[in-house]
C-alpha cells in the first residue's frame, strides 16, 4: 500500500512528517497562487497572512515534490491526520496525475493527493481571492503569527523552488515586491533575511498528533 502527497507549499523544505520516498516533479493544468487567508499560522483573524493554494490554469505547471508513505494503513492515516491538522486551511484534496522531469507524456504516479481551497469568497471563509500585487505584497510583508512573519514564508519557498531548480515567476516577482516594501536588497534570498524558519526536525508521527491542532505552517 502506497500513499502519495503533492507538496508546493511550505511542505516542500518541511513536510514534518515521516515518508519513504520524495520525488521532485510536477502536475499539469494548475499555478501557485497567494490566495488563501492564514488565520493560525502566520496570521491572525484580525490580520490574515497570505498563502499558497492551487488554481487550475489550463496549460500550467506547477513543480513541487510528491512524498511516498509505505506500509500498513495505519501508518498511512496518521501521515493523512498530521497533514489534514496542518493544512487547515485547504477544503478539498484533489487527486492528480505526477510527473517526473524529463517525463511529460507518461506521468510517474497517478492518484497522488493534494490539497487545494475552493475559490469560494461566500462559502469558503479561508478564500481571500485575488488581489493587486502591491497590496499582496503590503499584506505578507506585515502579517505574523505564531509560526512567524508571512513573509518568511514566502522567502522560504520561494529559497526552496530555486533550490529545486524550478523557480516560479510569480513566487519570484511577489518576493521581489516584498523586498521592496521591506528595503531588502533584489534577489537576496539568504536566510539571514529569515527571521524565523520554523523548521521542524525529523520525529514520529505520534508525537505530531496531539489533541490540539498543531501551529505549523500550512
Amino acid at each position: 500500500m502506497e500513499l502519495w502527497v503533492f507538496a508546493y507549499g511550505s511542505l516542500v523544505w518541511n513536510p514534518g512528517f515521516d515518508f519513504d520516498e520524495k520525488i521532485i516533479g510536477f502536475i499539469k493544468d494548475f499555478r501557485r497562487v497567494f490566495d488563501l487567508a492564514c488565520f493560525d499560522h502566520r496570521g491572525t483573524p484580525e490580520k490574515p497572512a497570505r498563502t499558497c493554494t492551487l488554481e487550475a490554469t489550463q496549460g500550467s505547471l506547477c513543480w513541487g515534490a510528491a512524498y511516498c508513505v509505505r506500509g500498513d494503513a495505519e501508518r498511512q492515516e496518521e501521515a493523512m491526520q498530521y497533514l489534514k491538522r496542518r493544512e487547515c486551511e485547504y477544503d478539498n484534496i484533489a487527486l492528480v496525475d505526477f510527473y517526473k522531469e524529463g517525463e511529460t507524456l507518461k506521468p510517474t504516479v497517478t492518484g497522488v493527493q493534494v490539497f487545494v481551497s475552493t475559490p469560494d469568497p461566500v462559502g469558503n471563509k479561508y478564500y481571500l481571492g485575488p488581489a493587486p500585487l502591491q497590496e499582496m505584497a503590503m499584506q505578507i510583508a506585515t502579517a505574523t503569527g505564531p509560526c512567524g512573519n508571512n513573509r518568511d514564508y514566502l522567502f522560504l519557498l520561494e529559497k526552496a523552488l530555486s533550490d529545486i531548480g524550478h523557480e516560479d515567476d510569480y513566487i519570484t516577482e511577489l518576493a521581489k515586491e516584498v523586498r521592496k516594501n521591506l528595503q531588502i536588497p533584489p534577489g537576496n534570498i539568504s536566510p539571514k533575511h529569515i527571521s524565523q524558519q520554523m523548521q521542524l526536525p525529523s520525529m514520529h508521527l505520534r508525537s505530531l498528533l496531539p489533541e490540539t491542532p498543531v501551529a505549523v505552517d500550512s
